[in-house]
């Protein structure tokens, strides 16, 4: 197989936890070469985010176009894109250099709960990105802010949002349900083809920094290398879940501390 070229295309974590730091770690991890694309310079840590500074859209769009004009990308995470102009920029040259294999973590909230996309650039997520992609993976309040309902509070209703994001055009639906309060941590993948339940069993960890990135970008790194999103994510949810559980070993800040990228190696 040919080696994979992934890119990500999100905000800084100056802490290594989360955003493209996150990213291209999980990258390296899984073997995957790792470009990027930054939206935005985020001074957070463990503990929450003290400050953004928004890459302003043509900046966004030069180094699309300095990546995808040079370098064969075979997958692609975003992550966190802040504002309406950003979505636009990147929806574009998604578009011009018809980039596939894309995964949308739609990123709104910080694990702190701080905000990272601003409310006007929902509706442009949903309308310009979302027919453009592979895969999203939204937990539960992302899936309701998306499609304008209430949060979803057990399985079936978890369901019901993720036919009704799919509905919207993308290839496939992860929903997450991290925040069912369940002895599992169930996930539902929605293709085209139908609906599949994944699950884990909860690890006992407070330091789950950056998790949701890292899921996003280890489902872009090993969508390549296998025929379907279930077996994509079948990996990516084992190899999260060595992360997780190997998460304690590290001594990273005094909030909410990182997953173990390099559990394998380490």
């Amino acid at each position: 197989m040919k080696r994979i070229n992934a890119l990500t295309i999100a905000g800084t974590d100056p802490s290594g936890g989360a955003g493209i730091q996150a990213d291209l770690k999980t990258f390296s991890a899984l073997g995957a070469y790792g470009c990027s694309v930054m939206t935005a310079l985020v001074a957070q840590n463990t503990r929450g985010v003290q400050s953004v500074y928004r890459i302003e859209p043509d900046f966004v769009t030069a180094q699309l176009e300095s990546v995808l004009s040079d370098v064969r990308i075979d997958t692609t995470k975003i992550g966190m894109l802040a504002e309406t102009d950003i979505v636009e920029a990147v929806a574009d040259q998604l578009a011009r250099y018809r980039v596939q294999n894309v995964v949308l973590d739609t990123v709104m909230l910080a694990k702190s709960g701080d905000p990272l996309l601003s409310a006007s650039a929902v509706a442009t997520m949903r309308k310009r990105l979302l027919p453009q992609v592979a895969l999203i993976t939204p937990n539960l309040p992302e899936a309701a802010a998306l499609l304008e309902a209430p949060h979803a509070c057990n399985e079936q209703e978890m369901k019901e949002q993720g036919r009704a994001l799919l509905a919207m055009g993308c290839e496939a639906v992860l929903m997450k349900g991290g925040h069912l309060d369940d002895a599992e941590s169930p996930d539902w993948l929605f293709t085209r083809n139908g609906a599949q339940r994944f699950t884990a069993p909860r690890i006992h960890t407070k330091n789950t920094h950056g998790t949701g990135c890292t899921l996003s970008a280890a489902l872009a790194a090993l969508r390549p290398r296998h025929a379907s999103w279930a077996d994509t994510v079948a990996e990516a949810k084992a190899w999260l879940s060595c992360a997780l559980a190997k998460a304690d070993s590290l001594e990273v800040g005094h909030g909410i501390g990182p997953v173990h990228h390099f559990h394998a190696w380490w």
